[in-house]
């Protein structure tokens, strides 16, 4: 076994006792409050997080804590990044696509980490040098090599009514150029598919680090490739990202980066 398979079977354990939280609690929600114009909080969300974070702390007291309910906690060189419920809104309304996200940053660098779907049952799992599964068996990116041929995915930042660089152009100008773009509001999963062949590949801005840390992990295990919009090396806090099998990568980075030079950045 690799030296990340205890931290996995944690995280596995806290990421299903969190979706079964999120399964009893579907449809039943009391509280939701609105953080931000369009950003989502319920007590799912609370509930999640709490478990999880007992669960986390009591299997590695000495580790930081970075959540999306209830921000930074310590330091240390590890770190787990946990989104209880990502895809709060379509959970908010009973729309079926949102996972719990767990993962661990060494020194800032993400190195294994689990997503659990609770409505398809399906746990991804993934560590550096262990390979990428979901439900245990194997998954591999896709073999797309052709944009005409792609099914994308990407997502729309909270603050895309208020800056002139929202991914509205991006979205319109790569439909017209592949079999098609999804929108599924859930960024953990998003990549989750990508890892899993399912989608070819993923951008998106005004992302946090808890909704892809475990992702990322997922693609490059997968086979993928994970970089800045402009190819270069990833940064994590920067909020961009773009993930794919890697046979399209250049193809989709060329595109964005085409669509970015018409926007007047500050």
């Amino acid at each position: 076994m690799g030296e990340w398979q205890n931290h996995l079977e944690v995280a596995t354990r806290a990421a299903y006792t969190a979706g079964k939280i999120l399964r009893d609690l579907l449809g039943q929600l009391k509280h939701i409050t609105e953080k931000t114009p369009g950003n989502l909080a319920s007590e799912a969300d609370l509930r999640c997080e709490e478990t999880i974070l007992t669960i986390l702390k009591d299997a590695y007291p000495d580790y930081a804590l970075w959540a999306e309910e209830s921000g930074q906690q310590g330091s240390s060189p590890y770190t787990w990044a946990i989104d209880p419920l990502d895809g709060t809104t379509n959970y908010a309304h009973t729309y079926p696509f949102f996972a719990v996200s767990i993962g661990l940053l060494v020194r800032g660098v993400p190195v294994c980490g689990v997503i659990y779907d609770p409505v398809r049952d399906e746990l991804f799992s993934a560590a550096q040098g262990m390979g990428a599964f979901v439900n245990g068996a194997p998954i591999r990116v896709s073999r797309t090599a052709r944009l005409e041929q792609s099914l994308l995915v990407t997502g729309f930042a909270y603050d895309r009514r208020q800056v002139e660089d929202n991914n509205y152009r991006e979205f319109c100008h790569l439909t017209h150029l592949t079999q098609g773009v999804r929108r599924d509001g859930a960024a953990a999963l998003d990549l989750a598919y990508i890892a899993s062949g399912r989608l070819d590949g993923y951008w998106e801005r005004g992302l946090s680090v808890w909704d892809i840390a475990a992702g990322i992990v997922l693609v490059e295990e997968a086979g993928g490739q994970v970089t800045a919009y402009d190819g270069g090396p990833f940064v994590l806090n920067s909020g961009r990202i773009l993930a794919t099998n890697g046979l399209l990568h250049e193809q989709i980075r060329d595109e964005l980066m085409a669509v970015q030079g018409q926007y007047v950045v500050p």
